[in-house]
C-alpha cells in the first residue's frame, strides 16, 4: 500500500513538472519579462544599495541606475547595430568565401564533394528529360527586415514591461521583506526568515553581479585584442563575446567559430587569420578556467551536465533569451536551495 502511494506521488510530481514546463512555454510573453526584471534587479541592487549608503533614497537611486542602464545599452546598440546588420546580411556570401579560402587546407574533402556531384548529375540523366522530373517547390523565407519589423511591437512592449517592473523592484528596497516579517507570527520564525532572505539576496546578487562584471571585462579584453590584431569592428566581437559568455561552453564555442570565420574572410595571410582565434581562445580559456573559478569559488559552481540540460530546456521554452538566462537562473535556484534545509539535496545535485 505504501509503495503504491509512493509511485502515485512520483507520477503526480512528474505530471506537475510537465504541466509547469508547458505553462511556461505558452505564457512566455508574460512570464519572461517578469523573470528578466527579477534577475536584472538582483544584478543592479548592489548599485542601488551603494547609492543609498551616500544618502540617495532608493526611488531616486533606482531611477539613476535605470537611466544609466538604458543609456549604456542604447548607446551600445546604436553603435553596433550598423556593423551587426552588415555582417548578418553578408553571412550567406561569407560562408562561400570561407569555404573557398579553406580549399587549400581541405583539398581531399573537396575532391569527394566533386565526385558526389558527378554521381548526382549521372542520376539526373538516368531519370530522364527535365520535363519528366518532379517540380521542385521553393519555400521563400521572410527577409530579415520583415522579421524585425514584425517582431518590433512585441519586443518594445516586453522591454517596456521589464523596465517598469525593474524600477519598482529596485525602488521598493526591503518592502517585501518587511511585509513577510509582518505575516510570520512567531519571533524565532521572523528572525530565521530575515536571515534566509538576506543570505539568498546577497549571494544571488553577488553571483549575478560578478558574472556580469567578468563578462563585460572579457568583452573589453576581446575588443582590445581584436583591435590590435586589425580585425574589423572589434567592439562588435567584444560585445558578442560578453553576451554569449552567459552561456557556458556553448557561448565560447559559437564566438570562437564566428571570430575564426571573420578572420579568414578579412586576412589573406592564413597565419595572421589563425592568430586571431588563437588569441581569442587564450583569453576565453584564461577567463573560464582561472579567473571565474577563482572569483566565484567552488560553492557557487554548477554541475556541467545539469547546465547543459538546463540550457536545452530553457532554450526550448524561451528561445535565445532562455538560453542566455538559463545559467543565472540555475545558479539562483541552487543558492536558494542551499539556504533552505529541506531543499539541500537539490543543491547537492546541482553542485559539481
Amino acid at each position: 500500500m505504501n509503495r503504491a502511494v509512493h509511485i502515485r506521488s512520483h507520477l503526480l510530481s512528474g505530471t506537475f513538472i510537465l504541466i509547469l514546463l508547458y505553462t511556461l512555454y505558452f505564457t512566455a510573453s508574460l512570464i519572461l519579462p517578469i523573470i528578466l526584471a527579477i534577475l536584472l534587479s538582483l544584478v543592479l541592487s548592489p548599485l542601488v544599495r551603494g547609492l543609498a549608503a551616500v544618502f540617495i533614497p532608493p526611488p531616486l537611486g533606482a531611477a539613476i541606475v535605470l537611466l544609466g542602464l538604458i543609456g549604456f545599452v542604447g548607446t551600445g546598440a546604436y553603435l553596433l547595430s550598423g556593423p551587426a546588420s552588415e555582417w548578418l546580411q553578408r553571412a550567406p556570401q561569407s560562408f562561400h568565401e570561407v569555404e573557398w579560402k579553406l580549399r587549400t587546407l581541405a583539398e581531399p574533402i573537396f575532391h569527394i564533394q566533386k565526385a558526389t556531384k558527378g554521381v548526382e548529375e549521372l542520376t539526373d540523366i538516368a531519370e530522364g528529360p527535365p520535363e519528366r522530373r518532379q517540380a521542385v517547390v521553393e519555400v521563400r523565407q521572410p527577409s530579415l527586415t520583415n522579421m524585425v519589423l514584425t517582431g518590433t511591437p512585441k519586443a518594445l512592449a516586453a522591454i517596456g514591461l521589464v523596465l517598469f517592473l525593474l524600477y519598482f523592484l529596485l525602488a521598493s528596497g526591503d518592502t517585501f521583506l518587511r511585509k513577510l516579517v509582518k505575516v510570520i507570527p512567531r519571533m524565532s520564525d521572523k528572525r530565521m526568515a530575515v536571515e534566509i532572505f538576506r543570505h539568498i539576496q546577497q549571494d544571488v546578487s553577488y553571483y549575478l553581479f560578478t558574472i556580469t562584471l567578468i563578462n563585460i571585462c572579457l568583452g573589453i579584453a576581446i575588443a582590445i585584442a581584436m583591435y590590435f590584431l586589425q580585425m574589423p569592428n572589434p567592439m562588435l566581437w567584444g560585445a558578442m563575446t560578453a553576451l554569449l559568455n552567459f552561456v557556458p561552453y556553448l557561448g565560447a564555442v559559437i564566438s570562437l567559430i564566428t571570430v575564426t570565420a571573420v578572420a579568414i574572410l578579412t586576412f589573406d595571410n592564413m597565419s595572421h587569420a589563425l592568430l586571431v582565434p588563437a588569441v581569442f581562445f587564450g583569453l576565453t580559456s584564461l577567463e573560464g578556467q582561472i579567473i571565474t573559478p577563482f572569483i566565484i569559488g567552488r560553492r557557487l559552481s554548477l554541475n556541467p551536465v545539469v547546465v547543459f540540460l538546463f540550457i536545452i530546456i530553457w532554450g526550448w521554452i524561451w528561445g535565445i533569451i532562455g538560453i542566455l538566462i538559463a545559467v543565472p537562473l540555475l545558479a539562483s535556484i541552487k543558492i536558494c536551495c542551499e539556504h533552505i534545509e529541506s531543499l539541500n539535496p537539490i543543491a547537492e545535485f546541482l553542485s559539481p
